[in-house]
């Protein structure tokens, strides 16, 4: 909103006339910002001390509701700073509508303690942290604010690192544990997403044990959450936690993980694991991979709900990259030739779309010896549906494949199906013609395409005579 003001104030300043007619009360505010944001110390310090000018012309609701979040947002900075905004924020009782709302001030407050204990605790010597930060971050990873908790969730690697690991130990872990555990989602989704950082940065004489009996009770619980967020989060980092434990670790407690956010409801913590299969391949090979987590891709991947399939097959360029071409090749391309002939449309449209990155991903060659053959070979299936498919999948292909590829190999298919019996297939004949017509040479197009096109607008049926006219027209055949 701030932003907004910020934004609006210099755009009607700028307009003509606009100094005279444009709406000052926005003035301050966008000073405010700007001051806030600026590198001098000092002009920070004096837009500070004019904070209750600000919230006077706001009102106590919109002080509330956006002055409080905007600066908490806003200011990560110098102590100095920061002990200057506690202070202002100390008389500001009033301004916020009296001791009733007075808890919007002990949050942030308590939030900007924790970006002070970041910033104190790495200039402190390690004898003094105990007595001078440990007090105040233990109360705030205890906050009854949740957003007070966020932040030290948000925080947690940089506490970590400046407290050091005998503190880690003693301290932080038990508060992690319990972030992990928090009721409020948007405080669990924060340090789930810290889980591979935190599991880092532990001391190396003691990680495992204490990833194996602290945090990965914690993690499994995770997995399963009730929110989304959580359980994506999780998902974007739980991978990383394989190269910390090792392989056999990875095989008997984290593998059983992953089969299970593979085949969670909700997509993005899908796309999340598929992403980072190459974190677990490093550690346990792509055999164990192939035996234990593929064949619940390939589970999804023939699910009865054609909506799960549609999500497999979007991901499945970012495997077969993830996996390499003879890994796919042997395990995963009879699967993307299936989905061409799929009962359901949306699904030969997306493996259409799907064949096309494999080819930008893998290349021509690989698609002339491993793809083509069989696209061209449903030419003469007796559903006229999958001989449908073929001429999409020649439109999708001509121009990854190049010239030579589908001159040789696609040119005299689409041809020969001219003459097909259904209607549906000729008209889609001179609209393949008219998309792979730009991918051939100019004398293909004169001795070839021309004359089946010709031929087409004279049909018996009305769309294909349009689709073989458009055509010719296009491709300047006239």
């Amino acid at each position: 909103m701030f932003e907004r003001c910020s934004k609006s104030w210099r755009a009607q300043r700028s307009e003509p006339g606009g100094g005279a007619d444009g709406d000052d009360s926005l003035y301050p505010i966008a000073v405010l910002i700007d001051e806030l944001r600026n590198e001098d110390v000092q002009l920070r310090l004096n837009s500070i001390k004019k904070l209750s000018t600000i919230a006077l012309a706001l009102g106590v609701e919109r002080t509330r509701t956006e002055l409080l979040p905007f600066l908490t947002d806003t200011i990560y900075d110098e102590d100095e700073v920061l002990l200057a905004l506690a202070e202002q924020l100390g008389n500001f009782t009033m301004l916020v509508g009296g001791p009733e709302y007075v808890h919007c001030l002990l949050d942030s407050v308590r939030l900007l303690a924790v970006e002070a204990c970041v910033s104190i605790a790495t200039l402190l010597p390690q004898e003094d942290l105990e007595t001078l930060v440990m007090p105040t971050l233990r109360q705030a990873a205890e906050d009854k604010s949740w957003r007070v908790r966020y932040m030290v969730a948000d925080k947690f690697s940089e506490l970590q690192k400046a407290v050091g690991p005998e503190i880690t130990k003693n301290d932080l872990v038990p508060a992690f544990q319990n972030l992990l555990k928090d009721c409020e989602a948007e405080v669990r989704a924060a340090a789930a997403n810290k889980v591979k950082e935190f599991c880092e940065n532990l001391p190396e004489d003691s990680r495992e044990q204490i990833i194996m009996t602290h945090i990965l009770p914690c993690v499994k619980e995770l997995v399963s959450d009730t929110n989304q967020h959580v359980k994506s989060a999780l998902a974007s980092v739980i991978m990383g936690l394989s190269t910390i434990l090792g392989k056999d670790n990875t095989v008997e407690h984290l593998l059983p993980l992953f089969l299970a956010q593979l085949k969670d409801e909700c997509p993005e913590v899908r796309l999340n694991i598929i992403s980072n299969l190459d974190c677990v391949n490093e550690v346990i090979g792509i055999r164990q991979l192939s035996q234990s987590l593929l064949p619940a891709i390939v589970e999804l991947a023939e699910d009865a709900k054609w909506r799960v399939r549609l999500a497999i097959i979007e991901y499945m360029p970012l495997l077969a990259g993830q996996l390499g071409v003879e890994f796919f090749d042997e395990k995963l391309n009879t699967l993307c030739m299936a989905w061409l002939i799929d009962h359901v449309y949306a699904i030969r449209e997306a493996a259409t779309c799907n064949l096309m990155k494999l080819v930008e991903k893998f290349g021509a060659e690989w698609a002339q010896n491993t793809i083509v053959p069989k696209v061209l070979g449903m030419a003469n299936d007796p559903n006229y549906l999958h001989r449908m498919t073929t001429l999409f999948c020649i439109n999708a292909l001509s121009e990854a494949c190049g010239q030579e590829i589908t001159t040789k190999q696609m040119l005299p298919v689409v041809l020969k199906m001219s003459n097909d019996q259904v209607a549906n297939v000729r008209f889609n004949v001179a609209k393949s013609l008219q998309k792979i017509g730009p991918v051939l040479d100019s004398n293909a197009l004169q001795t070839e395409v021309k004359p089946v096109l010709e031929k087409l607008a004279t049909d018996t049926d009305m769309d294909v005579k349009y689709f073989a006219q458009e055509a010719i027209s296009v491709l300047a055949l006239a």
